[in-house]
């Protein structure tokens, strides 16, 4: 379950209905300003074995920051160890040196407040430069934008060579894949919805899909889009709807692939 711009008693409640219906992973970040919403909701069930991610906002990546922000934010999630943080963007023109985070992340990680890390909207060359400095065995994912509209291929297929799991966000593109005609069919054929076909399609190129709803009806269907099993040929219709268009492209953004 993805939180991006969700906020307030609405998250709360559906992160704790999210937990009772089977979710195991819920997508955080600092910059949302939502960890401590996500952090009741998770109090009010039992959410144990639900894996947490969060991620560090670039105005705290030197050392010491990151330590003290990761433990706001596992105060905020009522958590006393994150599972995975990560480097949310990086850092805008390499004010702080992309070494100087990873190496506060694995110091996090031995300090028992988080349990994995990663990074987020990260470029060939970054993940190449994060991997020269602590090894593709401790970068567990780079989360980047990919929908059947924006693949990311150069991306996703340097992470599966290098194994780096890909985690994707905006899977449905705010909503724009229940227009497409050819989504529309294959969800027709398979009785289902077109976003349930979106997240099975990025859950069999084996990506860790995040969508993100207000409504609990939303929240139900994107979690049975899992049982969804796409034929070859609805694989290869939907992979040729790409036509990179990338939704989040921020001024900070860094030169993409």
């Amino acid at each position: 379950m993805g939180t991006f711009r969700l906020k307030g008693p609405t998250l709360t409640e559906l992160v704790t209905e999210a937990v009772e219906m089977g979710y195991k992973h819920i997508d955080t970040a600092q910059a949302y300003e939502n960890e401590a919403d996500v952090g009741r909701g998770l109090a009010q069930t039992r959410s144990d074995d639900v894996f947490v991610t969060t991620k560090v906002w670039f105005d705290s990546f030197k050392h010491q920051q990151v330590l003290d922000s990761l433990k706001q934010s596992a105060d905020k999630l009522q958590r006393d160890c994150i599972d995975m943080a990560l480097i949310h963007w990086p850092s805008p023109n390499n004010e702080v040196p992309m070494e100087e985070t990873l190496d506060a992340l694995a110091e996090a990680r031995q300090q028992g407040l988080i349990k994995h890390f990663g990074v987020s909207n990260f470029t060939i060359g970054l993940m190449e430069r994060a991997i020269k400095h602590v090894g593709a065995d401790n970068i567990m994912t780079n989360q980047i934008e990919v929908h059947p509209f924006m693949q990311n291929r150069k991306v996703t297929e340097a992470c599966k060579n290098k194994g780096i799991r890909v985690t994707a966000y905006l899977p449905v593109a705010k909503g724009k894949v229940v227009e497409n005609d050819t989504l529309r069919a294959i969800a027709s054929q398979h009785n289902v919805t077109a976003a349930q076909v979106t997240i099975a399609w990025e859950l069999q190129k084996g990506f860790v899909s995040i969508p993100s709803t207000t409504k609990t009806d939303h929240l139900r269907s994107n979690f049975k889009a899992q049982k969804i099993e796409l034929t070859d040929q609805d694989m290869a219709d939907i992979d040729g709807l790409d036509r990179n268009e990338r939704i989040i492209d921020p001024d900070f953004a860094p030169e993409w692939d």
